[in-house]
């Protein structure tokens, strides 16, 4: 039996490594726009309102992506959800990295959108039905692991394109600019993840649900073994025989209390603080923000490196801890740590004084050097804070809160928020940036973080340790 059982982790770890490939590449098409950001302003002519569009456009299609993916997958299955995000991610890259003008830009972006979109609540929601509770914690943080890789990786990449080439404006191999390979780079992880993804298994949660048992008898008992398999199968199906209908949105609107479940507020909350806190602005403009205060190019790029490295750090740290400690008590360390470290940041940019570049005229915020260190240890501790708490804890927890009746619209409804907060932050970055200055932004991702301390003490429950079965609305 035991034997038997090693044999189950391993091929449940397999599972859980191609879907979170999804992951990877919703952190590598997320973090690759951060080094191009000065190409595609020169290559479009697009300043501020623009720039902030082109960066902000993949995730409109986020938005859309993860709100009709969850519905779909009710109906179509988990599966093949992520294989229609790995089907965009390619012609994502390809598109973005060919486009010609602005509007080509976003449409291609927008594409790439839909696939992260899909990905991000497809993967974690995919792991936590095929995983045991007792490690279901952990292996959905791989999807947390994996977003920072593919950050990293990102971020790696466009450092050495840049770093070879000279400037992510200068040409490149077969005379294309580097900002147009640093989206082709992505090519590759696409198409692997498109093949891995022929060869795991359907949701076995779907295909009960779906009336296919014998598939998910099989796939069950692959996964726990032949003995508890089909017991699986049958707590599963007694779950969704006590409400057996096809999912809807009106699956969320409680018709006895006459009011919406609480559940999907409490989802649409850890959804929409995830990006309150401004984590998202250094990811997409952390070269931008770093040259701001005087670092150059190479050194912006190379910062983002570092902090990519210290994030994967922090994911695996909370992996670890996630199923020992609680989902709870690691989001209210991560909003306390970031509270103090956003205000830190907020404290060193108050401090600085705008200076006018001689060549453009262009202002910039000049810090002393104590102050620019500060913000600099300030800024990655924040990151690592995030990367511990709220970054990986928020997938998980959206991804196994919701009773399997509603589990697909229930995360439809999150991942919009998600990623309309998303959008909403991204886009204002660079308006705030140029009519209010650093530190009034980060103030406000001040402020958001530490009323998520509050919605976390007050709203948040535990969820360690409990079944799929065991979730309540």
């Amino acid at each position: 039996m035991g034997q038997q059982e090693e044999v189950n982790k391993l091929y449940v770890i397999g599972i859980t490594l191609v879907a979170t490939l999804g992951g990877f590449l919703f952190g590598f098409d997320s973090g690759v726009i951060n080094g191009t950001v000065k190409g595609l302003e020169v290559a479009f002519d697009a300043e501020n309102i623009g720039s902030g569009f082109n960066v902000a456009s993949m995730l409109l299609g986020c938005a859309v992506g993860a709100f009709f993916a969850g519905r779909l997958a009710d109906i179509y299955g988990r599966k093949s959800m992520l294989i229609l995000s790995s089907i965009l991610f390619i012609v994502s890259a390809w598109g973005s990295g060919v486009s010609t003008s602005s509007l080509e830009f976003i449409f291609y972006r927008i594409l790439g959108g839909l696939g992260v979109g899909a990905a991000s609540v497809m993967a974690p929601a995919y792991i936590s039905e095929i995983a045991p509770a007792k490690y279901r914690g952990a292996l959905a943080t791989v999807q947390q692991v994996a977003i920072i890789a593919g950050l990293f990786f990102s971020f790696l990449s466009n450092y050495k394109l840049a770093d070879i080439s000279g400037s992510a404006l200068n040409p490149f191999w077969l005379g294309y600019e580097t900002w147009r390979w640093m989206f082709w780079v992505e090519l590759v992880p696409a198409a692997i993840f498109f093949l891995s993804l022929l060869f795991i298994p359907e949701s076995p949660r779907y295909l009960v649900a779906r009336q296919r048992k014998e598939k998910a008898l099989k796939v069950l008992s692959n996964l726990y073994g032949v003995v508890v398999g089909p017991k699986k199968v049958e707590d599963i199906d007694a779950s969704l025989a006590k409400d057996h209908h096809k999912p809807s949105f009106s699956d969320l609107y409680d018709k006895t209390l006459g009011r919406i479940r609480p559940i999907v507020w409490i989802g649409i909350g850890l959804a929409s603080f995830q990006q309150f806190v401004g984590i998202n602005v250094v990811f997409y403009y952390g070269a931008v923000l770093w040259q701001a205060v005087g670092f150059g190019e190479s050194d912006a790029l190379l910062i983002n490196v570092i902090s990519g490295a210290l994030s994967i750090g922090a994911v695996l740290a909370s992996l670890i801890l996630v199923d020992r400690i609680g989902r709870k008590p690691i989001l209210l360390i991560g909003s306390i740590g970031m509270s103090i470290t956003l205000a830190l940041v907020v404290f060193a940019f108050t401090s600085g004084s705008m200076v006018a570049d001689p060549s453009t005229g262009a202002e910039t915020l000049q810090l002393s050097d104590a102050m620019g260190m500060l913000a600099l240890i300030a800024a990655n501790t924040y990151v690592v804070f995030f990367n511990f708490s709220w970054g990986p804890v928020m997938w998980v927890m959206l991804g196994e809160m919701f009773p399997n009746q509603i589990r697909g619209v229930g995360l439809a409804i999150a991942g919009l928020a998600q990623w309309v907060s998303n959008f909403t932050i991204t886009l204002t970055f660079p308006l705030l940036l140029s009519s209010m200055g650093l530190a009034f932004a980060y103030s406000l991702y001040t402020l958001g973080a530490i009323i998520s301390v509050y919605f976390v003490m007050k709203y948040v429950y535990e969820t360690k340790g409990m079944e799929l079965e065991e979730m309540k609305a």
